[in-house]
């Protein structure tokens, strides 16, 4: 069963003992503007415990805002009760909400207008009470009713009004966009998980330049990003980055990430050269150049802090981090002795690195030429070769006497060394190495 064919499944339940029930929100929208769409919501004027009696495998994720969220075949589809909103002390969740028998009461408690429709799944007939039709014509994300009061209910709506208009290629309405200007400072409002979560959404639905543009011209992204959007202005060295400042650098990185890619990679890129702003350092006269030492390391040290600040997992902050931090080192690769490059290429997720260092040569000078070495290095270097088994262990060390310490590691790392570069084959020479340089 798929969300649609279970939502227009509790719309039939519902008309059926005599309540009204329509498709709503984003999934008609989605239809309208022909998109498929992944999920699927209900309204209806049955309140929620009477839901829960229709549907007895449902749950109350939302009881007192008067959603119930119904499940059938581990699909889900959440159902709401017509209402009105009344009081936002929060800033997210309505301090009381007051039910109601009307659809269009219903609707102008909703963020835009585009988002707004109804739709009867039996008829396919669409309600619209806030000229959501016109504006999807128009290619238009219009708030509905007053932007302000819309904006102060949740904080966040702010950030959903740039990704639905950069996903759609829509322009914000200017009483809408001038609300999120004015009110841009209060962001800071929201969860760090919440506006994490809208970030990840705006930076892997296929319009992540647009969408940052769209930050920036609100005002948004320099409270909820800072540090990026200092980037503006930071001019780059010519001869490497013909394109401009690290602000273009990084949109035109951001332009080229394909929609659905992985999370990490989108912040890696976002993140990549966070570090260039607090170490840039102009050319100080003829034969010199513009330069940024340690901005690796700076950045690396920066993305976590981010990435801690928003409240992402530890798996994913060490892999925005290593991204950051090994982004530089594909110049070295034609150069790299053979050990270092299979190290290099066992890093975790490595697709990832290799993608990044892909885009970041395609927005600057766009030689691919360490991208292709490491592709066949890649091609031609049989598994086994990368990551082979181990022939020396430290329990072999200390059937050798040796006490594990620091030198005990730098015995284990150096037969490794050997083995990757192709001069231990076997177990046996790699004891007899072991040995040998064990001795004081």
């Amino acid at each position: 069963m798929t969300p649609r064919e279970l939502a227009e499944q509790i719309c039939a339940t519902l008309r059926h003992h005599e309540h009204q029930a329509y498709l709503v929100g984003g999934c008609v929208r989605d239809l309208e503007l022909g998109r498929e769409s992944a999920d699927f919501d209900v309204c209806t004027d049955a309140r929620p415990d009477r839901v829960q009696d229709l549907f007895p495998h449902s749950l109350a994720v939302g009881a007192k805002f008067g959603v119930i969220l119904v499940v059938e075949d581990g699909v889900q589809v959440e159902v709401a009760t017509f209402r009105s909103d009344i009081g936002y002390s929060d800033g997210r969740h309505p301090d009381h909400v007051v039910y109601s028998d009307s659809p269009q009461e219903d609707v102008r408690r909703r963020d835009f207008t585009i988002n707004g429709l109804l739709m009867d799944p039996a008829t396919s007939e669409v309600l619209d009470f806030v000229g959501g039709r016109a504006d999807l014509r128009a290619g238009i994300v219009r708030a509905i009713g007053d932007p302000r009061l819309r904006f102060a209910e949740d904080k966040l709506r702010m950030m959903r009004a740039v990704r639905f208009a950069a996903r759609f290629g829509f322009r914000i309405e200017p009483e809408t966009m001038a609300a999120a200007q004015s009110l841009a400072a209060q962001i800071t409002q929201v969860s760090p998980e919440r506006i994490r979560d809208e970030l990840t959404k705006l930076l892997t639905e296929g319009a992540a330049r647009r969408g940052f543009e769209l930050l920036d011209e609100t005002g948004l992204l320099a409270v909820v990003l800072p540090d990026i959007a200092r980037m503006k202005g930071v001019e780059q060295p010519p001869q490497f980055h013909p394109e401009g400042d690290v602000w273009i650098h990084t949109r035109m990185m951001l332009e080229k990430l394909q929609p659905r890619c992985s999370p990490t990679l989108a912040w890696g890129v976002l993140l990549h050269d966070v570090g260039k702003p607090p170490t840039f350092a102009p050319a100080t006269g003829p034969g010199t150049r513009i330069r940024f030492d340690g901005h690796v390391e700076v950045g690396a040290r920066m993305a976590e802090h981010i990435c801690r600040s928003l409240r992402f997992s530890n798996e994913d902050t060490e892999q925005i981090e290593t991204l950051v931090a090994n982004h530089l080192r594909f110049k070295d690769v034609p150069q790299m002795r053979t050990a270092t490059l299979k190290r290099f290429v066992r890093l975790p997720r490595f697709q990832e690195h290799l993608e990044l260092h892909r885009l970041d040569c395609l927005a600057s000078h766009g030689s691919l030429g360490a991208y292709t070495f490491v592709q066949q290095f890649l091609v031609e270097t049989p598994l086994e070769k990368v990551y082979p088994p181990k022939l020396v262990t430290g329990d072999d060390l200390k059937g050798m006497g040796l006490v594990p310490g620091p030198r005990f590691r730098e015995i284990l790392l150096a037969v490794e060394e050997a083995q990757l570069e192709g001069r231990l084959h076997d177990r046996e020479s790699a004891l007899q190495f072991a040995r040998s340089i064990s001795q004081p």
